[in-house]
């Protein structure tokens, strides 16, 4: 027996002894502690626990996977005690069958491309240089949508390439740093702006025709429009949303730290930070929210047994 089974062990029977019912621990806790002995894990971490819980052989929509991690946090919470190594999953990390749980469209950079190369199509050049520029900020950023619309004229610092959201969906205000090119491509936009609408009524970045700061409803629209005309997500199961821009940014930015070899969990507080989430655990839902990304998680589990077994 292992060092973490004799834990496990121990652990049971404190639960036991408090009167907790145990027959799905009992059932479950060897199977996970299995599973850690079996990747050279010697405590729990969250990329550990999400990848025994979301198992390739169980269904996505079955009880399984909330059940497994409920038992991984619980043995977590024990763990957290005797071992400054262990992470503990946060509470709800994968719903339940209950919670209604919507995998999100992953854009290619080809899908963004096509949707603002659609956006820029129209009659009148503000309303098609608006559409390109917001879709563009979305990706680029990973912002809401509606901290795009909220932005104003002074939230740009145009030398330091520094955009300021303010009053966010949290209540708190961040900076995000733009690239050169990001830079430019606002600029552009500010030029358009300023030399169609002469008479803005709104101190908004981004207005309408009127002069007047965009509203959430008709640009949700106008975007499914251009989904739709682009082609993208034709023949995929899921709808493509404007939300799914930023996820889309959140789970790029976790593919390219794994690949790039990154402590990726070290990582996830910046990454939470950057993206103005008020809980962590929405941070850390999204290494659940994409195949590629659970299968890097597991292959860098796979690649640590592999030295460890050396």
């Amino acid at each position: 027996m292992s060092a973490l089974s004799d834990t496990a062990d121990e652990y049971l029977e404190l639960r036991r002894s408090f009167g907790h019912d145990l027959a799905e621990a009992h059932r479950l806790l060897p199977r996970f502690v299995a599973y850690l002995d079996s990747v050279g894990e010697p405590t729990v971490t969250v990329a550990a626990a999400l990848s025994w819980a979301q198992a390739p052989d169980v269904s996505p929509t079955s009880t399984v996977w909330p059940r497994r991690m409920r038992v991984a946090r619980g043995f977590a919470r024990h763990m957290a005690a005797l071992d400054g190594r262990t992470e503990v999953p946060p509470p709800g990390l994968i719903p339940n069958h209950h919670q209604r749980w919507r995998q999100p469209f992953i854009y290619s950079p080809e899908n963004i491309a096509a949707l603002m190369a659609e956006a820029r199509q129209g009659r009148f050049p503000l309303p098609a240089a608006t559409r390109e520029t917001v879709i563009g900020l979305l990706a680029a950023t990973g912002m809401r949508i509606g901290e795009v619309i909220r932005l104003n004229r002074d939230d740009i610092a145009w030398d330091e390439g520094v955009l300021t959201i303010n009053a966010t969906k949290f209540g708190k205000s961040r900076n995000i740093p733009l690239l050169g090119s990001t830079t430019v491509a606002l600029a552009n936009y500010a030029d358009i702006r300023d030399r169609l609408c002469l008479e803005a009524s709104s101190s908004s970045f981004f207005v309408s025709m009127r002069g007047t700061r965009l509203l959430y409803q008709p640009f949700q629209q106008a975007f499914r429009r251009i989904c739709d005309i682009s082609g993208v997500g034709a023949g995929s199961s899921i709808r493509p949303r404007i939300h799914d821009v930023r996820h889309t940014f959140a789970v790029r930015t976790l593919l390219r730290w794994y690949r790039e070899g990154a402590d990726v969990e070290a990582l996830l507080p910046t990454l939470s930070v950057y993206l103005g989430h008020n809980d962590p655990r929405s941070t850390y839902w999204y290494l659940s929210a994409a195949p590629e990304l659970l299968a890097l998680a597991a292959t860098r589990l796979d690649l640590s047994r592999e030295v460890l077994s050396r």
